[in-house]
């Protein structure tokens, strides 16, 4: 304790820097050399876990790019590779931090991959090569990089791709499982990065490719931790105390609420079969994914894509997790999907699979 307290905080964060570096060499997310950077500035709250604890954002808004809707649509994903054969899929994410609409009156701001909650859909094959090349806006008021989780190696890539405000890098991986795959920032603190918007997922196809389907869709759920109670109108602020205590105001699909429904909805036609890719970005809540009104066909359980479940009502999806589901569309409607927590419909969990076509009198009738 004396020597603690005798000690200068940047010495004192030179020591945790250089244990970090020998005791824990490939510890990447967070890591030794962020500790280094850590702004003294800041306020910081206590934590007891690895790296640079959650702290209070002050972003120069002036500065800031004003986007009309951060929301994914969620028939923006590339389609099936459709290959037999190898090859390098090149991609390129920038983060950046921008000011969108959250809810109705209620404004954020969001740390986004191209601009976007969730960030772009990546896709690939086993054994393929993905060159992926990162930047990060140069009004970032943080460092950012990406973990995926389709990476093998320390970090999932993490500390390869640290990229301070203005700066660029760029990886190579091999795709060596088929499955889907969430990915998000790694740059301390790492939950708050996850929490204000960073992450996406990417389809690593199996070499014989996904089983054919008439629409893919792509939905992702996230929490947010406002300052302020659900539904308060003006500005918000994320509160890292909220976060720690894992008590999310917000928990929306697609970066806000009411993201996928109206214009936006999932659109199909009765006789279709249609595959969704739903991931979870956490930072805290499992989510249980549902369609009131439809029963899922195949569910490949925590997109492991050698496992295929049926009939299945409601799919658990772990945070940092994802699932894929499959159903053929028998009925027309307005079906809504949502997270069967459902208290958390009011928070914003929720959506609409819109489906077009002739109802069919014998699934469902008044007498």
């Amino acid at each position: 304790m004396l020597l603690g307290n005798q000690l200068s905080y940047k010495i004192r964060a030179t020591l945790i820097a250089v244990i970090f570096t020998v005791v824990f060499p490939t510890f990447s997310w967070s890591d030794a050399d962020h500790l280094k950077h850590k702004s003294p500035e800041r306020e910081y709250l206590k934590g007891v876990g690895p790296g640079e604890s959650p702290h209070f954002h002050y972003p120069d808004i002036k500065t800031l790019a004003k986007i009309s809707d951060i929301a994914k649509a969620p028939g923006d994903l590339p389609p099936p590779t459709g290959r037999t054969k190898q090859k390098t899929v090149k991609v390129s994410l920038e983060a950046q931090e921008v000011v969108s609409t959250l809810a109705d009156g209620t404004d954020y701001v969001f740390w986004t991959y191209n601009q976007t909650v969730p960030g772009p859909l990546l896709r690939a094959r086993v054994g393929d090569t993905i060159e992926l090349s990162i930047s990060n806006h140069p009004t970032s008021s943080h460092e950012h990089s990406i973990d995926l989780h389709a990476v093998t190696g320390p970090g999932g890539g993490a500390g390869l791709t640290k990229v301070k405000p203005g700066e660029s890098k760029t990886i190579s991986f091999k795709a060596l499982n088929p499955g889907v795959f969430v990915y998000h920032c790694a740059s301390g603190n790492v939950p708050s990065h996850i929490a204000n918007g960073l992450y996406g997922l990417i389809i690593i196809e199996p070499e014989k490719g996904l089983p054919i389907v008439d629409r893919e869709f792509y939905v992702m759920q996230g929490e947010f931790y406002t300052s302020g109670s659900v539904g308060e109108k003006g500005l918000q602020s994320f509160s890292p105390g909220k976060m720690l205590n894992e008590s999310p105001e917000y928990i929306v699909l697609n970066g806000r609420v009411a993201s996928l429904t109206g214009k936006n909805s999932l659109k199909a036609k009765t006789g279709e079969t249609i595959r969704i890719f739903f991931g979870n970005a956490g930072v805290s809540k499992i989510a249980s994914f549902h369609i009131i009104g439809e029963i899922f066909d195949r569910v490949y359980p925590e997109a492991a894509l050698n496992i295929v479940q049926t009939s299945v009502q409601t799919t658990l999806v772990p945070s940092g997790g994802a699932v894929v589901v499959e159903l053929k569309l028998e009925s027309s409607g307005s079906f809504i999907l949502l997270d069967h927590a459902i208290s958390r419909i009011d928070r914003g969990a929720y959506g609409i699979l819109q489906v077009e076509g002739n109802q069919d009198p014998d699934l469902l009738r008044s007498k």
